[in-house]
């Protein structure tokens, strides 16, 4: 008896990517891809699909690869719950980068098969992403290695510090709502087109900052964003109770890139939800601004050492600081998640604000299907 496939996505803008996904999944078996709505794709993403869910539906279903498709009625990085337990698959397939904990344990729970391909492009073609198609554009995102939220005034005016980013290369479809600076970066994609103009540094910073947060804005987006956008290689930003830094010290060298590159490892939990509020139930005092601070500043050394232990031991008591100021960053999922890698990483940490996004993890070997980085040089 042929198996039946699951797969699930937005898959809006087909392309060469989605078509060899596809291919590879149905031969494993008969292929069933469940779609998110219109709905959905704006609360996880924060943007509507450009073609709309029957657009989608329509596509797809019109694949040779594809038994059958349809829409998912539900919310959430499980939209598609209902629609699996009626069909009951033998197999569900995601991509490296669409694999979630959500989706291994509903697996575990229902005795499914649950398979991990690697993003490849068709022969012959060049590795497509809907993010590339969208704005065929070279912006990249940015990961807060230690010291995030010390970019606030509320937070820094207690003690000052430091926050540490790596501007990264657009190398797949990062989440939306996620802690990667994807706000800030549609901000940039609509000041300056699909790539950083030439100039200074601080200067284009400055702009994409005030660009960001125009007169009237309520919840200031950090500067941290922007310069992490902006500056190749690694920034440290230090803040002493404004919003922008006082000081900006940045790394290029190559073996300090190389050295964050091979020892970070993404686990995807998945957008962060519309509703969440990380500003609710704060503590801020000076001893915990200190706390955040200190092993920021001794993760800067790590990285210029090349120290991976204390790279990730640092960046752990930085995030463990953090969740002490905002303890909605932390929920019994992401502990949960968090314990199944303590024994091979060295440390972790959240992307962003918490509630979704990434959890990133420091180790001195290989962590299975999780996915790189590749930081971004300046180019001469």
């Amino acid at each position: 008896m042929t198996k039946k496939v699951f797969v699930s996505g937005c898959f809006d803008l087909l392309h060469s990517g989605h078509i060899a996904f596809f291919q590879e999944a149905s031969t494993y078996g008969d292929l069933y891809v469940a779609l998110g709505s219109d709905k959905t794709v704006f609360d996880l993403k924060g943007r509507t699909p450009v073609n709309s869910e029957d657009e989608r539906l329509f596509m797809v279903k019109s694949l040779n690869y594809v038994k059958d498709a349809f829409v998912s009625q539900g919310s959430g990085m499980l939209d598609f719950l209902t629609e699996f337990q009626a069909l009951q698959p033998d197999i569900i397939i995601v991509n490296e980068d669409g694999n979630t904990p959500d989706k291994q344990r509903l697996c575990q729970e229902y005795g499914v098969e649950y398979i991990i391909l690697e993003r490849e492009p068709h022969s012959g073609l060049k590795p497509r992403t809907t993010t590339a198609l969208r704005t065929i554009h070279q912006i990249p995102f940015r990961i807060d290695l230690a010291g995030g939220w010390l970019d606030q005034p509320y937070i820094s005016q207690h003690y000052p510090g430091s926050v540490i980013t790596i501007s990264i290369e657009p190398t797949i479809q990062f989440n939306d709502r996620s802690g990667m600076a994807s706000s800030t970066r549609r901000a940039a994609i609509d000041l300056w087109g699909p790539r950083l103009p030439a100039g200074n540094y601080e200067k284009l910073a400055k702009i994409l900052f005030s660009y960001d947060n125009p007169p009237g804005t309520e919840i200031i987006s950090g500067s941290q964003d922007a310069i992490g956008i902006v500056f190749p290689g690694i920034a440290k930003a230090y803040y002493e109770g404004e919003y922008w830094p006082t000081k900006i010290d940045v790394l290029r060298d190559e073996l300090a890139l190389q050295f964050v590159e091979n020892a970070l490892y993404l686990v995807t939990l998945g957008p962060r939800h519309a509703e969440f509020d990380v500003l609710a139930d704060t503590h801020f005092n000076a001893n915990n601004a200190k706390a955040l601070a200190d092993p920021t500043e001794a993760c800067w050394q790590a990285i210029q050492q090349r120290d991976v232990f204390a790279f990730g031991r640092s960046m752990r008591e930085a995030f463990e600081a953090q969740v002490a100021m905002f303890p909605n960053m932390m929920n019994g999922d992401i502990a949960r998640l968090i314990d199944e890698y303590k024994d091979v990483s060295l440390g972790w940490k959240l992307s962003g604000a918490g509630g979704g996004g990434y959890l990133i993890l420091v180790s001195d070997k290989p962590i299975e299907n999780a996915v790189r980085i590749i930081a971004r040089r300046e180019i001469d």
